[in-house]
């Protein structure tokens, strides 16, 4: 019975994943990482290799290659990157593209001369030039200016992407990648100096709330639309592809769904209970106006996002208390 599954599954273009063989998950702390790991222990994966950040340092060449060739894992899902919002990459620019291109060309070329069998590589949207058309396709890529707050970020993930293509290309390597939309979800970063737009406005929010302050500051216009997806559909669209796609894939993955930060911050606000005002400062920068991807290439492929965002946010806001709480 199982023989019969598994040939209408290869008849259907679906190639399943070894659940018994090893998976690493590099950078399972994070926001991604920790939801590819519910994911992948969900779907029944009993080698899951993780490592923190004391234990591997990605930026070190020597270290990964010298754990490449202890485990020898036998499929690779990149989700490690030095990450945050408009504030962090305009201070550390520097910081973020050699951090990332670090990580970036250790794990990758570690993968290749251990022969790992598969590599997924996590991007993000914000690859994409600021004025291309919308939704933005695979195809923009490269065909105009980045958004300036956070070139340094974009070009990194740009070269990562390349990477994996011209490893396909050269050596015959199985190597995909992912450009997610915007995320959140439980795992995140919700530090006001750090983090994305989301995670912290739902922390403003809440701390507004519980201190008794009349308003909320949000920055910007409020006008720029951005379209937000909860990690869990992320993580679920990742195994959907590792199963399903080979090589010089390239595959947004999004909602389809945009909202404005104002329209945002109010929900954000009803999810809290904060029902005081809600302020704009213009001072600060809007980054792109709109941004929202075209997922019609994964979509094809039979996968769709299941999550509400106003369910997603009241799931990540539980997830919030209980680490406010233990703090």
């Amino acid at each position: 019975m199982k023989r019969k599954i598994l040939l209408a599954e290869r008849q259907e273009g679906i190639c399943p994943l070894d659940r018994q063989r090893k998976i690493y998950v590099a950078g399972h702390r994070g926001l991604v990482g920790s939801g590819l790991v519910r994911r992948l222990e969900k779907e029944g994966f009993s080698h899951i290799l993780t490592r923190t950040h004391q234990e591997l340092d990605l930026t070190r060449q020597k270290e990964v290659e010298e754990f490449f060739g202890a485990e020898r894992p036998d499929y690779v899902i990149l989700a490690a990157a030095r990450v945050g919002g408009i504030g962090a990459n305009s201070a550390y620019p520097a910081d973020f593209i050699m951090e990332n291109l670090q990580i970036q060309c250790n794990v990758i070329d570690a993968a290749f001369k251990s022969k790992v069998k598969k590599l997924l590589f996590l991007g993000s949207s914000c690859i994409y030039p600021r004025e291309c058309p919308q939704p933005i396709r695979e195809e923009s890529l490269l065909c105009g200016p980045l958004e300036q707050t956070n070139e340094a970020y974009a070009l990194a993930k740009i070269a990562g992407l390349r990477m994996c293509s011209y490893y396909n290309r050269q050596y015959g390597t199985d190597y995909i990648s992912v450009m997610p939309c915007n995320l959140y979800g439980p795992g995140d970063n919700f530090d006001l100096e750090s983090s994305h737009v989301l995670p912290a406005l739902l922390r403003k929010f809440h701390e507004a709330k519980v201190q008794g302050n009349p308003s909320v500051t949000v920055w910007g216009s409020g006008k720029p639309l951005r379209e937000f997806m909860h990690v869990d559909d992320l993580a679920e669209a990742c195994l959907f592809l590792m199963e399903r796609c080979q090589k010089e894939e390239v595959f947004n993955v999004g909602t389809g769904r945009e909202i404005s930060i104002w329209d945002l911050a109010q929900l954000i606000g009803k999810v809290t209970g904060f029902s005081g005002e809600i302020c704009l400062d213009n001072s600060h920068p809007d980054g792109t106006v709109r941004k929202v991807v075209d997922s019609s290439r994964i979509r094809a492929l039979g996968w769709e996002p299941k999550i509400d965002l106003e369910a997603g946010i009241r799931n990540t806001y539980a997830w919030f208390l209980e680490c406010y709480k233990k703090e």
